[in-house]
């Protein structure tokens, strides 16, 4: 789903770092599939110092944090996806930072045209983010 938004948002994705807050893969065993589990607070934590290290690295212009428990684990529990996606918010992260659902939350939408709903949604907040990072350099 990322790769589909990042093409439709005319975003190379050779031009981004891609990155998880949690570095490890916690889920509950269903037969053979493996269902996801959000990390417990401690594991963001634990985790925390990896990411920091990655960013000091990278040094990002700007930061899209995707889904609840990135924006949450970065920007506090305050945070809302559908309240503050696509807005620049206040971090030290990056010079700019927004919020966006998972890219996988479109495959759980309901129905097809939520799903589309969704999808568009993600392509307008990539959007969003590369206008404002243009804007802030021109």
């Amino acid at each position: 789903m990322l790769d589909l938004a990042l093409e439709r948002a005319e975003i190379p994705r050779e031009s981004i770092y891609l990155t998880n807050v949690v570095k490890h893969f916690r889920y509950r065993a269903r037969g053979k599939r493996r269902i996801h589990q959000r990390p417990d607070r401690w594991q963001i934590r634990a985790c925390l110092p990896w990411l920091q290290a990655e960013l000091a690295v990278v040094k990002p212009d700007g930061v899209l944090l995707l889904g609840a428990t990135a924006a949450q684990a970065i920007l506090g529990a305050q945070v809302r996806i559908k309240r503050d996606r696509g807005k620049p918010l206040q971090s030290e992260l990056a010079p700019l930072v927004m919020v966006t659902a998972h890219p996988s939350s479109v495959l759980r939408a309901s129905d097809a045209a939520d799903r589309q709903t969704a999808f568009n949604e993600l392509v307008r907040d990539l959007v969003s983010l590369t206008e404002a990072l243009a804007h802030r350099s021109s």
